[in-house]
C-alpha cells in the first residue's frame, strides 16, 4: 500500500529533515505540517520540508496516511492520546522519539486493534546538537540506523496498517538508513548507554566547568579538540532531554552508576598497572566502533 500523504506533527530538525529526505527521495504526496512554534513551522514550509502548513492538525492527521511524530517525548504521548479517537486502522502513527518503553505503554488499548489505528514506533540514530527546522537537512539519515520497537500489541495491526508500516520502512532505507528492531523495553536499555549517557556526561562536563571556569572564560580557548568533542553535546535544548530522563530514568541512572564505579576505579589506579589495562579495554571498544578509522 503506498502511502499518498503525510502529516508532519512537530517541524524541527528531525521532523523537517524527514520531509526533506522524502522530497529528496522522491515521495510524490503531500505533507502537511504542523509546529507548535510558527517560526519553525514557516522555515519548513520555505524549505520545502512540508507543502502545506495544517489550519487544524487534527484534521490534518485525519487525511493523512501516515501521522509522523517529533518533538520531546511527553509531546509524542500527549499525541498519542489526542489521535487515537479521531484515526482509523487504515491509518499509521510512527514517531522519531528517544524512548519507546513510554510510548507503548500509552499506546496500549488506543493502537493496534481491530478498528484503531497502527502504531509503529520508531527512532533514527542520527541528529545535531542544535535543533529546529534551519538546520534541517535531508542527508541527515544516510548511513546511521533507524531503529523500530514495535509495540507486543502490534502484532494485531490492521492489514492497511500493516501495508502502510512495511511501506514506511521501505522509505526510512531510501533515505540511507539500515533498519534494526528491537523490543521496546531492550532499545531504552541501549539508548541509555549509547545515547543518553553521553549526552548526560557531556552536560555534566560542562556545567563543571562552567563552575570552574566561569571567572576565567578567557582560559577556555586553551582547550583543543578533545574539549570541542567531549563537550559538543552540552549544547543540546533541555526541553528534549528532561522529557527522556523522566521516561527513562531507571535504565539511565544504571548507567550513570556504572560509569561513576569506572572513574572512581581511575582514580584510584592513576599510579598502577590497571590504568593501562583500562586504556586496553577503552582502545579495543574504539577500533570496533563506527568511524573508527576517522
Amino acid at each position: 500500500m503506498a502511502i499518498q500523504g503525510i502529516t508532519i506533527l512537530g517541524t524541527g530538525l528531525i521532523g523537517a529533515s524527514v520531509g526533506l529526505a522524502l522530497r529528496a527521495q522522491g515521495f510524490p504526496g503531500s505533507i502537511a505540517g504542523w509546529d507548535p512554534d510558527p517560526e519553525q513551522l514557516h522555515t519548513a514550509l520555505s524549505r520545502g520540508a512540508v507543502t502545506v502548513i495544517a489550519d487544524d492538525p487534527l484534521t490534518a492527521a485525519t487525511q493523512s496516511d501516515l501521522i509522523l511524530l517529533g518533538g520531546p517525548v511527553f509531546t509524542i504521548l500527549e499525541w498519542l492520546d489526542r489521535l487515537a479517537p479521531v484515526l482509523r486502522d487504515n491509518q499509521l502513527v510512527t514517531d522519531v522519539g528517544s524512548v519507546k518503553g513510554a510510548l507503548c505503554e500509552r499506546a496500549r488499548d488506543r493502537y493496534n486493534a481491530p478498528g484503531q489505528a497502527g502504531f509503529l514506533p520508531g527512532h533514527p540514530m542520527a541528529g545535531k546538537e542544535i535543533g529546529g527546522a534551519a538546520n534541517a537537512d535531508p542527508m541527515l539519515f544516510l548511513g546511521s540506523v533507524w531503529l523500530f520497537a514495535e509495540c507486543r500489541q502490534g502484532s494485531a495491526m490492521a492489514p492497511a496498517a500493516r501495508a502502510l508500516a512495511d511501506a514506511w520502512r521501505s522509505w526510512v532505507g531510501k533515505f540511507g538508513c539500515r533498519t534494526l528492531d528491537l523490543d521496546p523495553a531492550r532499545h531504552d536499555v541501549l539508548c541509555a548507554w549509547i545515547s543518553h549517557l553521553p549526552q548526560f556526561v557531556s552536560t555534566a562536563m560542562c556545567a563543571l566547568l562552567e563552575d570552574e571556569f566561569a571567572a576565567n572564560a578567557d582560559l577556555l580557548p586553551v582547550g583543543g579538540r578533545a574539549l570541542r568533542e567531549m563537550t559538543r553535546l552540552g549544547a543540546s535544548p533541555f526541553s528534549m532531554w528532561r522529557d527522556i530522563a523522566h521516561t527513562n530514568s531507571e535504565a539511565i541512572a544504571r548507567a550513570l552508576d556504572a560509569l561513576e564505579q569506572r572513574i572512581a576505579h581511575l582514580r584510584e589506579n592513576l599510579k598502577t598497572p590497571e590504568l593501562r589495562d583500562e586504556f586496553d579495554r577503552a582502545n579495543r571498544f574504539r577500533l570496533r566502533s563506527p568511524g573508527s578509522g576517522s
